[in-house]
């Protein structure tokens, strides 16, 4: 075949390998209220549908990234992403909360063999000259991944079951897979690095934030007296210091910490977990309230974090040279606080909020924010390891990005359930509790954001019940944003504090 066909169709592979977990993603995060209508589980199951993924692919993808360099990237690509198909199809045919949990963990590992491994062949392919264009291309189709991923999963759910948006990832893994093994070639074994894989400190890394997770999650359900919490919280935050020691020591870590000496590296990756955390927490929250509160469809609710989308989309790449031009310092603490500004403004969202006059202003300021932050950011965390090399420092802050959203959607969470919890009870304190009534609190009190169902209660304590969850859930999603916006606030503090400006060069 010729040399510009197999760089074509191996960017074509690499560019369908990453679209199908960010696709997936998405359409997962508008799903969860349909999916928790069908398999039950209130929040604390909608956390574990998008955390174990998060857990997984935080965890491990520096991991993934070893392995390619070990068993060549070929050969890991096509791995995680044949297994990615059949952790979606183990997820579409799940009967109960528990097993589509697990099967997300498991697409979590696929994902983190498939991410790093979808970039790095197209590194192993192209030439430095034209690597750039290419890695271009891969990143502006992973956001039109993103994009189109609302109104595919919008409109699957409006056509047919939620199963179905894991089904879909069936057809694209096999053509990926096609492209894989018929195009990309495969590693010369000289081309190997000879290094150990760090199984260890992946295994302590999973442990201790799966610990530190299933504490913040379940929390609110059992209590935080309760001593299979207290055991979990201790232990995960024992095993995840653990990790830390074991990477100090290992022959070849997962985490280089040695990475972190670098003051723009490390200030760097601060703000990416204060920042990503607040994006993660504001658009799990803001499509549970918009479905679960505000009566939104799943396609309209999906659409309501497009315009932010469109606008980084389309501002990022210029933002990019203004960095270069001006330096990043000045975009790294004005964007986050243009940011938090934005989810300020989501403090005005009502219990039936109109869509322009209400959730676009907060939409769109808060999509600006993020244009000025994500591509600087991304810069130097580039620029300030490059001695180290350019991979690892992108893996590790890849990496940052998910542990952030993991530990930003369970503790928060936990926040607002506990604060939805006694805005309930408060409101609900003049109210006859019979078992029937308290036995309707307690499902309010599992779903958090949403109206629980009052069949068969006399009509005075329905309605009582009725509003007093509005008010909770309207409550406890405006704490929810305020938590975000506070998150990113310290961003733009970090990024003002910790940011320095690369010296200019005499010409």
């Amino acid at each position: 075949m010729e040399p510009e066909r197999v760089k074509r169709l191996t960017l074509a592979a690499a560019v369908l390998g990453s679209a199908i977990a960010l696709l997936d993603s998405t359409i997962v995060g508008v799903a969860l209220p349909t999916i928790q209508r069908s398999l039950g589980g209130g929040l604390a199951g909608q956390q574990w549908i998008s955390s174990a993924y998060l857990l997984t692919l935080g965890s491990l993808i520096l991991v993934g990234g070893s392995l390619g360099d070990i068993f060549g990237e070929r050969r890991v690509f096509a791995l995680g992403t044949g297994g990615f198909g059949l952790a979606s199809l183990l997820c579409a045919i799940s009967p109960t909360i528990g097993l589509l949990t697990a099967a997300r963990a498991v697409q979590g590992v696929a994902g983190a063999l498939l991410t790093p491994s979808s970039l790095a062949v197209i590194a192993a392919t192209f030439p430095d000259e034209e690597r750039g264009a290419a890695i271009g291309t891969w990143t502006a189709f992973g956001a039109i991944a993103t994009v189109i991923g609302p109104l595919v999963g919008g409109e699957l759910l409006a056509l047919a079951s939620w199963r179905w948006l894991f089904l879909i990832n069936v057809p694209l893994v096999v053509g990926c897979l096609a492209l894989i093994l018929t195009v990309i070639p495969r590693a010369q074994r000289s081309s190997l690095r000879r290094r150990r894989v760090d199984l260890a400190g992946a295994l302590l890394c999973a442990s201790g934030l799966a610990g530190v997770v299933f504490a913040l999650i379940e929390a609110p359900r059992l209590g935080w007296s309760d001593p299979e919490i207290v055991v979990s919280l201790l232990a995960g935050a024992v095993l995840f210091g653990g990790f830390l020691l074991r990477e100090r020591r290992a022959r070849d870590p997962m985490l280089p910490l040695a990475i972190f000496r670098r003051a723009n590296f490390a200030a760097a990756n601060v703000e990416t977990f204060a920042v990503y955390a607040a994006l993660a927490v504001f658009s799990f929250f803001l499509i549970l309230f918009l479905q679960q509160v505000a009566g939104y469809s799943p396609l309209r609710s999906g659409l309501t974090l497009l315009p932010a989308t469109v606008v980084m989309f389309s501002l990022s790449r210029y933002v990019g040279r203004l960095s270069a031009r001006f330096g990043p310092r000045l975009f790294m603490s004005a964007g986050p606080a243009l940011a938090a500004a934005g989810l300020l403004l989501a403090q005005r969202i009502g219990r039936n909020p109109g869509y322009f006059p209400d959730v676009f202003p907060a939409v769109v300021v808060f999509g600006l924010g993020l244009s000025l932050t994500v591509a600087p950011l991304t810069t130097t965390v580039l620029a300030g390891v490059e001695n180290e090399g350019a991979g690892i420092a992108s893996a590790v802050n890849n990496a940052v990005a998910r542990v952030a959203g993991l530990l930003a959607t369970a503790g928060v969470g936990a926040i607002v359930a506990a604060h939805f919890g006694a805005t309930l009870h408060a409101r609900l304190a003049t109210v006859t509790l019979g078992r029937a009534v308290r036995k309707t609190i307690a499902a309010a009190e599992r779903l958090v954001l949403g109206r629980p169902s009052v069949s068969g209660l006399p009509r005075a304590q329905g309605n009582a019940i009725l509003r007093a969850a509005d008010a909770a859930s309207l409550s406890s999603f405006h704490l929810g944003i305020a938590i975000a916006a506070a998150l990113l606030a310290l961003g733009a503090l970090i990024g003002l504090a910790g940011i320095r400006n690369p010296r200019a060069h005499p010409g």
